[in-house]
């Protein structure tokens, strides 16, 4: 039994060497997040969504949906589900205790009944020689911070879509305003339309076209009715509330940070939830590997018994007396070497699918993010462009209805001019939104404020 310990303890330090920690592949990220060669550490990837989204109305929808979303509490039971895992992997490592008392009353040929007993307490205690249980736990932990990240994902998609509902609602009410404010201007139009046309200054033709005008902006604010309707109950649905109206600001007066610094490409990826979530979905499938690679080596068990029992082969003691056993055995894999083997291949295939999809991952972050900085970019350059097309714009209108007072033009031309102008107001709210939605997607993109709950300490 000696040389038996001897034996295993020089064979695990021999094994603890075999396999090395996971380390993260060399993938190149050069060009993904174009030119940016700041060092700027205060990245807007590291802005907590209190300071990105501040609003009153819009931080206090984001706190109920905090609080209440079921997609983000089952991504939490989830988390707790995994923490679990990774406490029973640690625990593998200490010896099985089990309490298993037991006895008998037998009787031959109507003797007298003979009482055996035994009470013994068992233990077994496996020898990680190959670091099959450290593979084990180091998986157990990678998906236990896999299914951090997914928490992190959902919440960080919750206050993106909180935010990006808000600023509908906001939109469609200016939308709204807009159209309200036109439909007014047409209805008196059409009224001064009708006296022209009593003066002989003007057709009936031209009073229908005002009328039926009129009318089409009157259907289009039911319209926006319905769509504010169908944006509010989605955001109750996100806040866990039955559909009710929603409270909530002005567009004019948002609040967004007008100056956003992106910072280098190792910033924005560190951030990124699932970019995290894929490296340690590759982790699992790397120490997969390794764990069914010490599925080839021989595996030691220490098994042992102490307790009492009055059995002593044919002769009955009383008291009960001490009993003591310990036992060692080796389990070397002969008949499913192959099928281990086999197992070792698949697992290797299946690190290679994570590791690809790593990469891809890194890929269609740099997309986003380049998508969501275009959109922003874009919308602040034409913002400028789109209150001088509605200045002019307002100049024309102006200009058509004076000279049609005057009958040097025909109603078409104040038609026309008038169309252009709720237009192109209708497209300057449409660029502030898709402003405000490039600062929500750019939030998103880069991954959003960070969890504060800690990690598991490194064993």
């Amino acid at each position: 039994m000696k040389k038996f310990i001897i034996l295993c303890l020089a064979a695990a330090s021999v094994g603890c060497g075999i396999y090395k920690p996971y380390t993260r592949p060399e993938i190149s990220t050069d060009g993904l997040y174009g030119s940016a060669e700041s060092a700027d550490t205060a990245t807007f990837g590291n802005v907590r969504w209190q300071e990105v989204f501040t609003d009153p109305h819009l931080q206090s929808l984001i706190e109920e949906a905090l609080a209440n979303n079921t997609d983000l509490q089952s991504a939490h039971w989830r988390v707790k589900e995994t923490e679990a895992s990774l406490k029973s992997a640690r625990l593998a490592y200490l010896p099985s205790f089990n309490f298993a008392p037991q006895g008998n009353i037998s009787s031959f040929d109507n003797g007298p009944a003979v009482k055996t007993y035994s009470v013994p307490i068992t233990a077994s205690w496996q020898f990680d020689i190959f670091n099959a249980l450290t593979n084990t736990k180091r998986k157990s932990k990678a998906l236990y911070l896999q299914s951090i990240e997914y928490r992190q994902a959902v919440r960080t998609q919750l206050i993106a879509s909180v935010a990006n509902l808000y600023y509908t609602l906001l939109m469609l009410d200016s939308q709204q305003q807009v159209t309200r404010e036109t439909a007014d201007r047409w209805k008196k139009s059409v009224e001064t339309m009708r006296s022209m046309k009593e003066a002989g200054m003007t057709t009936e033709a031209g009073v229908a076209q005002y009328e039926g005008n009129y009318y089409a902006i009157e259907s289009s604010l039911r319209d926006l009715d319905h769509q504010l309707r169908e944006v509010e109950n989605s955001l109750c649905s996100l806040l866990g509330r039955t559909p009710q109206a929603v409270g909530r600001g002005s567009f004019s007066s948002r609040h967004l940070p007008r100056e956003i610094t992106v910072g280098v490409p190792v910033q924005l990826l560190s951030n990124r939830p699932d970019v995290r979530a894929s490296e340690f979905a590759l982790m699992q499938a790397y120490y997969a590997t390794a764990e069914a690679r010490s599925a080839l080596y021989p595996s030691i068990t220490l098994s042992g018994a102490a307790g009492w029992t009055n059995s002593a082969g044919s002769i009955i003691v009383n008291p009960g007396k001490l009993l003591l056993n310990a036992a060692a055995s080796l389990l070397q894999p002969i008949f499913n070497a192959g099928a281990n083997r086999a197992r070792v291949k698949i697992m290797k295939a299946q690190q290679e699918e994570a590791k690809l999809s790593f990469r891809q991952t890194l890929l269609n972050a740099g997309a986003e993010v380049n998508n969501a900085l275009s959109q922003y970019q874009t919308a602040r350059a034409k913002s400028e462009l789109r209150a001088k097309q509605i200045k002019a714009m307002k100049r024309a209108v102006e200009s058509t209805e004076l000279l049609m007072e005057h009958s040097s033009t025909t109603y078409l031309e104040v038609l026309t001019a008038q169309q252009s102008l709720l237009s192109a107001q209708l497209s300057q709210i449409a660029d502030r939104f898709d402003e405000i939605q490039g600062v929500i997607n750019l939030y998103q993109a880069l991954g959003g404020g960070r969890d504060t709950e800690p990690e598991p300490k490194k064993k």
